[in-house]
């Protein structure tokens, strides 16, 4: 499945706000040498944010896969 901005932007957080921060989440590819800007275009595998062992990329796949495409 094909993880995009759009489930960045809905995932439930533990805050009262709805989605994760760009400035985070674009750190975070960084580190985890992923490329931010085909991720904003196309999305990203699940496999690879899985991969990462990150429990908030982990909760975004899991988001991901509840809502599907249809956001």
């Amino acid at each position: 499945m094909r993880v995009t901005v759009t489930h960045l932007h809905s995932v439930p957080t533990w805050t009262a706000r709805q989605g994760y921060c760009h400035r985070a989440t674009r750190a975070f590819f960084e580190r985890h040498n992923l490329d931010w800007l085909e991720f904003v275009r196309n999305g990203i595998d699940e496999e690879a944010l899985t991969a990462t062992g990150d429990a908030l990329a982990l909760r975004l796949v899991e988001h991901a896969r509840e809502v599907g495409d249809g956001q």
